[in-house]
Order: structure tokens, then C-alpha cells, then sequence
């Protein structure tokens, strides 16, 4: 008798004990840790109840569910992201203002502020924001035109951060920035750019071989022109030196005759001296080839006394 009600019991505290256990299994997947940078959002009977931070959570069993939504990426998750992420496009067929169909490739840097917006505010936001792109750079690219659009893309990369960041502001999300990655135009019209920017290459070699020929020539014509003022003053300072050396030496023969004039003076040399001097300057005049010579009047009597002398000499002698 007391057996069976032994092994009662003992039937019983493992049943109590499975129970248990099962319990608090259960109730450990209820606590929840949310990490950082991300948040659930908690409902209770159907309605918004609040929004899990960072840290740890309990959720109250078959009272309280977690939101499962879409996330930034369009994917089903029940958890909100609050990073900075990127969504990047598909390529989008837009037609300029004159009329050239081409293809832009755009990404979008987004975070989401407000996970109860996030939730409830719009249905698969990734999509609506795919969509929200597409229409507003066919309506910004239709207002330019071809050349405007290759050259303005942080025109357009600001106009659309401004538009869709208003457009999103309800959703619960940030539109950071807007990029144009890429802009593909069509085949004719990316030949004739090529053939342009060819052109306008050869156009800039011309352009800088002749003026680097300009300037070899300015430099040669300089280096010409150095050369020429630097041999007419070596001409200049060498005729100078050449002036200067004739003029040092007619100094000192002059210099030299005054000398012997005053050795001459302070000899003492009487007249007939200076009249032999002098009769010898005149020597070295008459072997000149001077047709006619000017005898100072100081000379003219021992030249008359030399002459009469010389025909003297010349007269032969008679014989009585």
C-alpha cells in the first residue's frame, strides 16, 4: 500500500519538475537583450506598447509580441537598425530636357530615428524610398540638359537629399546623403564625347608644343642676346685697357724725355752741346721721306756752315 503511493509521488516531482523546467525555459526566451545601436518595438494586445532601448527586457508571455516589420533593406526582421546604411539602386532610365534618354545609377545613405515611425508610418520603406528615388531624378534630370547633367551632379545629389529626406521624415527616417554613382548615356553619345575629349587633348599638345617652342626660342634669343652684351664688354674693356696702355706709355716717354732734358739742365751743357743735340734730331728728320723739312731758325747757321763745308769738300784742287 504504501509502495504505489511512493512511486505516486515520485511520479509526481518529476512531472513538477519537468513542468518546471519547461517554465523556465519558456520564460528565459522572454528576456530578451536588445544590443546597442538597435530596438524592438513591443506590442501588447494588439497595440503600440513601447519601444525597447539597449539593455535587458522581459516580455511578458502571450500578452506582449515584438513587431515584426521590414527593415531599411526591404528584408522582414524584428529588430530596428539603428545604424547608417546604404541602399543602392538599379540603374534608372531618365530623359534630359533635350531629349536624351540615358541611364543613372544612384545610392542613398539613410538611419533610422524613430522605430515607431519606422513601423507604423509606411509598408516596406525600401520600396516606397526605391520608388520615391526614381521619380524624383526623372523630375530633377528633366529640367536639365545634357551637358548640365554631366557636370551638376552635386546639383542633383543636394536636390534629392533635400526632397527625399522630407518625404521620408514621417517614416521615421534620416536621409543623409545622395549620390549619382554613375551616369552611362547612350553609345552615339558617348562616341562623340570621346571623339571631343580626343579633340580637345591634341588641341592642348598643340597648344604646349608650341609654347614650349615660344620658349625655347624666348630663351634662346635671350641667351643670344646675353652673349652679344657680354663680348661688347669684353670689346668695351679691352679697347679701354688698350687706350689705357698707350696712354701709360706715351706718359712715360714723356715722362723719360723730361727726365734727360733735366740731366741735360743740371749737367750744365753749354750752347754748343744743344746745337749738337739738335743737329742730330735733324739728322734722324732728314732720313724721313718728308720731301721738305722746316729747320728752326736756331739751326739754320750750322746748317749754312755744314753745307758750305760739304761743297768745300766736293771742289776738286787746281795746279798751277
Amino acid at each position: 500500500m504504501f509502495m504505489p503511493m511512493f512511486l505516486i509521488s515520485t511520479t509526481a516531482i518529476i512531472v513538477l519538475v519537468a513542468l518546471l523546467v519547461i517554465i523556465l525555459v519558456y520564460l528565459g526566451t522572454r528576456i530578451k537583450i536588445v544590443p546597442q545601436a538597435a530596438e524592438y518595438v513591443i506590442e501588447r494586445w494588439g497595440n503600440y506598447y513601447t519601444t525597447w532601448t539597449a539593455g535587458l527586457h522581459f516580455q511578458v508571455p502571450f500578452i506582449d509580441r515584438i513587431r515584426r516589420t521590414y527593415d531599411a533593406r526591404g528584408m522582414v526582421s524584428d529588430v530596428i537598425n539603428l545604424k547608417e546604411q546604404v541602399l543602392d539602386f538599379p540603374p534608372q532610365a531618365v530623359i534630359t530636357k533635350d531629349n536624351v534618354t540615358m541611364q543613372i545609377d544612384t545610392v542613398v545613405f539613410l538611419q533610422i530615428t524613430d522605430a515607431k515611425q519606422f513601423v507604423y508610418g509606411a509598408e516596406n520603406p525600401a520600396m516606397l524610398i526605391e520608388q520615391l528615388t526614381a521619380t524624383t531624378l526623372r523630375n530633377i534630370i528633366g529640367e536639365l540638359e545634357l551637358d548640365q547633367t554631366l557636370t551638376s551632379r552635386d546639383l542633383i545629389n543636394e536636390r534629392m537629399r533635400v526632397i527625399l529626406d522630407e518625404a521620408t521624415d514621417p517614416w521615421g527616417i534620416k536621409i543623409n546623403r545622395v549620390e549619382v554613382k554613375n551616369i552611362i548615356p547612350p553609345k552615339e553619345i558617348r562616341e562623340a564625347m570621346e571623339k571631343q575629349m580626343r579633340a580637345e587633348r591634341e588641341r592642348r599638345e598643340s597648344i604646349l608644343i608650341a609654347e614650349g617652342k615660344k620658349q625655347a626660342a624666348i630663351l634662346t634669343a635671350e641667351g643670344e642676346k646675353a652673349a652679344n652684351i657680354l663680348e661688347a664688354e669684353g670689346k668695351k674693356e679691352a679697347a679701354i685697357r688698350e687706350a689705357e696702355g698707350r696712354a701709360e706709355a706715351i706718359l712715360k716717354v714723356q715722362q723719360a724725355t723730361a727726365e734727360g732734358l733735366r740731366l741735360i739742365k743740371d749737367a750744365g751743357a753749354d750752347h754748343a752741346v744743344l746745337t749738337l743735340e739738335a743737329y742730330k734730331a735733324m739728322e734722324n728728320v732728314a732720313k724721313g721721306q718728308a720731301t721738305k723739312i722746316i729747320i728752326p731758325s736756331e739751326l739754320s747757321g750750322v746748317v749754312g756752315l755744314a753745307s758750305g763745308l760739304m761743297e768745300a769738300l766736293k771742289e776738286p784742287k787746281t795746279t798751277k
